[in-house]
């Protein structure tokens, strides 16, 4: 059974909300009713919703996964790959309830050696071998990818470490670059811990490593994005490694 501790933060008034209060109103104008597709358009505000904590620090309850790889560690959901019983194909921890919708995950996280990433609006393509694909959230001990926007399984890269990017409807990427991504990565520290922030509003993608912006990107190819699916976590195959997560907390917006 998934671990599910709620508190609800007061909400604020939302695009959403203005859109119903625009077209709700008992003399609505057509101007009213641009004025509400408009508002309806802006990006919901971050304050308020409904916070979730996905990991009870003990046990991977409400969690699913190889149990040879994945554990309850100090606090910590621990996975672990060996240079003596190497993992031939990637493989995940997958959260048991799909997630619709916007949201904000937090989470912290530490890897030593290889390669990792937190899976989110995705979708389980083997339920036996524990295999998602959609988005990632990287991370890696080389710290080259951290904080990237990659498509397991589909589109590959599609935002690397500081860049902004916009995807049409046909595929094209048009991408432009707002920070320095060497700098990025000077702020993230593989074998300690680190903050994670996953933001999704509607076709919006963001990412946030210990407090810093590291890609935004804006995914309109409809073939592609979607709205809901699991949350999980990677362990890579190649070399040996291990990676850490704990503190994993969801807010949503009703």
């Amino acid at each position: 059974m998934l671990y599910r501790q709620r508190f609800v933060l007061p909400l604020t008034i939302s695009a959403l909300a203005l859109s119903t209060a625009f077209m709700s109103a008992p003399h609505a104008t057509a101007q009213d009713a641009g004025l509400a597709e408009k508002a309806a358009a802006v990006p919901r505000t971050l304050e308020g919703g409904e916070v979730t904590e996905l990991f009870d620090g003990e046990t991977l309850d409400g969690w699913r996964g190889r149990d040879d790889l994945w554990s309850a560690e100090d606090g910590a959901i621990v996975g672990r790959t060996t240079k003596e019983d190497p993992i031939k194909q990637n493989t995940f921890l997958i959260l048991d309830e799909e997630i619709q919708g916007d949201f904000e995950l937090t989470l912290q996280f530490k890897i030593d050696g290889g390669n990792s990433g937190i899976q989110y609006h995705s979708r389980v393509l083997d339920e036996d071998k524990f295999v998602v694909s959609g988005y990632q959230a990287d991370i890696d001990a080389a710290n080259r990818y951290a904080g990237i926007l990659y498509e397991e399984r589909g589109r590959g890269i599609l935002a690397l470490r500081g860049q902004e990017v916009a995807i049409t409807e046909d595929g094209e990427k048009q991408a432009e670059t707002v920070a320095d991504a060497a700098e990025l990565g000077r702020g993230i520290h593989p074998g300690q811990w680190n903050d994670y922030r996953i933001v999704v509003r509607g076709h919006q993608l963001e990412h946030f490593i210990n407090g810093a912006l590291t890609m935004q990107v804006t995914d309109n190819q409809t073939d592609h994005w979607r709205d809901s699916g699991v949350i999980a976590l990677q362990l890579h195959q190649g070399p040996p490694m291990t990676v850490r997560f704990k503190k994993i907390t969801l807010r949503q917006w009703k």
